[in-house]
């Protein structure tokens, strides 16, 4: 009995110390793991879909899958941004086909991607064996692979890149070794593997920057000339003047980098499946924008007018033959194949020489201004009147030009690339005989001699077509009279002195006939909505342009004054977050707006009926249009606008649900030094009206603020501002949002359709941005370009909102109204309201 208690105790104690060794174990390996996530050793890799994050938190490497694709590869990209693309891809010729794959240092130290049979995929490829090696993902994207013994870089990532330069990495071309760091393309955005096209330094005579599509030239930027790629007119621009080529001096080591220390965003440099080499930055936190791209015209492929012709994109055809030259087939080039180039008309000096037939006069040069040089220069360290007095005494010489970075350049062999820039560039000066000079004298004569005669006919054309125009503006302001026989500009609350200048006369008519035709006769069928204004129709012109009539009805007397208000107002205003006016039709008694048609209507037939199709992104683009279109109206445009009736059904949606402010019926124009405006007759939606305008008809930029912070908490709420009047005990969507803030529970408020974690933060700063706007008193609230700062980012801290107007009750539809009627009242749906002001 003794010994089988004495047993059992011992199991117990050797239990126990294994349990202790096990803990220590995980203690240990979790304590290398957490030391160093930014680094793979030979003891730890990473397999599908782990990754590890540079120790600055800029970069992440990886397993992913490319969009539309189920392969899966490993990749570096950014780490802290949502719209992520990748920068470098290790197994691009050699995916995976499922999620088994590990990336792992190898005993002999290389990088390795394996797939679930261990088989190596890809490899690193060093051929000197290192033991202990490890790999570390660098916080500006590099991928290094070090010996831990010797601490020096065995292999990198920037030393083998694929279509993306980050900044500071180098592209280089070794003429020595031959060794070369390029760009190469993907085949597809989602197929990364080894494309058609390829990017780098070409040192076949002065270096430059140039694309290649198998194998063959298809852009070069120019050379460089210690500042610029004199190829790339607009270099000088803030984005482009990060460059830096550096070479050994002794012309067998270039090395290109580009680095940004004003620019505060990711940037980088992207060579695109189709060849085009793109300059991209992240900004705002919305989405990557090119500001730059090398391809931007059909004259920027390489050699496209051939030989001695030039390219130029603002003619038609963009291609001719120089000035003494002429198509070597002309048959191919008047089918608009220029790759067979031209050739002289007149041989050269020198080459009259040499057949025993000399002329009396020497060659001479034709002077080509804002040039991209042709290819193949050579190059020499000599003054510009040395340079044109060698090419001059040179027969071989057929072109020459200066740039002070460079020097001297000459041509001994076929022109090929030139193009005809709009500013920058260089001047060539191409060799001609004289008599071809002799017959370019001629021709500018001539030129002149047109050029006067034309101007003069110009003038005689210019004073019949202002007479012209002084009998249609007559024409149009008897229309005007027609239209509007009572209608004054001097009352307190029309359009005041802004309203001269805009000319209405410049807005284009459409007649009665064609927009009958449009819309089947305003049939019912194509009958789109009911405003204050009148009906509204789609229509579709005869050359299939889609449009929405405003049809004025005859019996409204208030919707005369909307009609030509909105004309006053939209007429001049051009903005993407604003709906189109295209013209108007007045015939008879027949009134109508014509304007551009959005195929998915207004926003609250699609957020409180298709909620679905609005997920978060969606509605935060929708949110940041909206804002950017309302500070179009304050403060950008030529006018400054108020629209006095913001609301979900004014807001209209084009077929990429991009937001556009609609129905200028109710806006006012203000003055430049006028900040606010008093009123006896409050127009708009009970609902969306800030406290000062519904109670005493004070109106200002902030009554569209105290709007659009309604509209906002209703797209992210997803729910009608009268929602809850039906309740006899519920508060307003202001008071419901004020209650859920100071339960310090506000995603309470959120749509259960857009409750993602990863958007918790954007959705709850938009809130705090609503309660801001909603504030009661107008002084509290921001502007709308404070809002699009708080709206676009995370760093500006927020101040605490104050309470928001009508928390318990919205204003009842016949609060200070002489009449008490309820059905007078509009919550969303009607478009307009009057009451007396107090």
């Amino acid at each position: 009995m003794f010994s089988q208690t004495r047993s059992l105790e011992t199991m117990e104690l050797v239990r126990n110390a294994n349990l202790s060794a096990l803990l220590i174990l995980l203690f240990c390996f979790c304590l290398e793991f957490g030391s160093s996530t930014d680094t793979i050793t030979a003891a730890k890799f990473i397999s599908d879909p782990e990754t590890i994050i540079s120790n600055g938190g800029s970069f992440q490497l990886g397993f992913f899958s490319p969009p539309n694709s189920t392969y899966r590869y490993v990749g570096i990209w950014y780490s802290n941004i949502s719209v992520s693309p990748v920068i470098w891809v290790a197994n691009r010729d050699q995916p995976l086909n499922n999620s088994s794959g590990i990336f792992a240092i190898s005993e002999d130290g290389n990088l390795v991607v394996l797939d679930g049979q261990n088989n190596v995929l890809w490899s690193s490829n060093l051929t000197s064996s290192v033991v202990n090696s490890s790999a570390q993902l660098l916080d500006n994207g590099n991928l290094v692979l070090q010996g831990n013994a010797t601490e020096t870089t065995r292999w990198e990532s920037f030393e083998h890149p694929c279509d993306t330069v980050p900044p500071n990495m180098e592209i280089s071309t070794n003429v020595t070794t031959g060794k070369k760091v390029q760009l190469t393309s993907w085949k597809s955005s989602s197929d990364p593997s080894i494309g058609n096209f390829s990017a780098g330094i070409d040192v076949r005579n002065l270096p430059e920057l140039l694309v290649w599509k198998d194998s063959s030239p298809y852009w070069r930027s120019g050379p460089w000339n210690s500042r610029i790629f004199i190829g790339i007119p607009d270099m000088y621009s803030s984005y482009l003047n990060g460059f830096s080529l550096e070479d050994d001096k002794e012309g067998t080591f270039f090395s290109l980098t580009f680095s940004y220390s004003n620019i505060p965003f990711p940037t980088k440099f992207v060579l695109n499946a189709q060849g085009n080499l793109l300059l991209t930055y992240f900004n705002n936190g919305e989405d990557w924008e090119v500001p730059w791209s090398a391809w931007k015209s059909e004259c920027d492929v390489y050699g496209k007018c051939g030989a001695f012709g030039s390219c130029n994109p603002q003619n038609s055809p963009i291609c001719s033959c120089l000035w003494g030259f002429e198509p070597k087939n002309t048959e191919e080039w008047n089918r608009e194949n220029w790759t067979s180039g031209c050739v002289r008309r007149t041989p050269l000096q020198c080459e009259r020489v040499n057949n025993g037939s000399e002329g009396e006069k020497k060659d001479g040069f034709l002077k080509l201004t804002m040039m991209k040089i042709p290819d193949l220069a050579n190059w020499s360290s000599i003054s510009e009147e040395e340079c044109r007095t060698q090419c001059l005494e040179n027969c071989s010489c057929i072109a020459y030009a200066y740039d002070s970075g460079i020097d001297c350049v000459t041509w001994t062999r076929s022109l090929i690339d030139l193009q005809k820039f709009s500013s920058g560039g260089v001047d060539v000066y191409v060799r001609l005989a004289d008599s071809e000079l002799d017959k370019e004298g001629k021709v500018k004569v001539i030129v002149t001699v047109t050029v006067i005669t034309g101007v003069i006919f110009i003038g005689i054309c210019t004073f019949i077509l202002w007479r012209w125009m002084a009998k249609q503006k007559a024409k149009k302001r008897k229309t005007k009279m027609v239209l509007f026989p009572h209608q004054k500009f001097s009352g307190e609350d029309n359009l005041g002195d802004n309203v001269n200048q805009v000319k209405l006369q410049e807005l284009p008519l459409f007649n009665l006939q064609e927009l009958a035709s449009a819309t089947n006769n305003f049939h019912q069928s194509n009958r789109l909505g009911q405003g204050g204004f009148g009906p509204v129709y789609r229509g579709k012109m005869s050359d299939g342009q889609e449009i929405a009539v405003k049809r004025l009805s005859r019996a409204s007397e208030q919707g005369q004054e909307e009609f030509m208000n909105e004309v006053v107002v939209i007429s001049k205003l051009q903005h993407r977050n604003l709906v189109k006016l295209l013209g108007c039709c007045v015939e008879g008694e027949e009134k109508m707006l014509v304007y551009e048609y959005m195929p998915n209507k207004s926003l609250d037939a699609v957020l409180f009926v298709k909620p679905k199709l609005l997920d978060w992104r969606r509605r935060f683009n929708i949110i940041m249009g909206i804002s950017r279109g309302l500070l179009y109206l304050h403060r950008d445009s030529r006018l400054r606008i108020i629209h006095r009736d913001l609301k979900a059904s004014n807001i209209l949606l084009d077929e990429e649900l991009n937001p556009k402010i609609s129905d200028f019926g109710m806006a006012r124009i203000f003055g430049n030094n006028e900040d606010q405006a008093n009123t006896k007759r409050v127009v708009g939606t009970y609902g969306y009206m800030s406290p000062e305008y519904a109670m005493e008809g004070r109106f200002s930029e902030k009554s569209d603020v105290f709007s659009f912070g309604v509209l906002l908490l209703e797209i992210v709420s997803g729910r009608k501002n009268s929602s809850f009047y039906d309740d006899e005990h519920a508060m307003s969507l202001l008071g419901f949002a004020w209650k859920m803030w100071n339960a310090d529970d506000v995603m309470a408020l959120t749509d259960s359709m857009i409750r993602e974690v990863h958007f918790e933060m954007e959705i709850l700063r938009c809130i705090h941005v609503g309660l801001l706007c909603v504030q009661e008193f107008a002084k509290d609230r921001p502007t709308v370009s404070i809002v699009i700062s708080m709206l676009k980012s995370e760093t500006i801290d927020l101040p605490l909102p104050k309470q928001p107007a009508f928390i318990e009750r919205q204003i009842a539809p016949h609060a200070g109204s002489s009449q008490h009627n309820p059905s007078k009242g509009s919550l969303n749906n009607v478009t307009v309201t009057m009451v007396e002001g107090r």
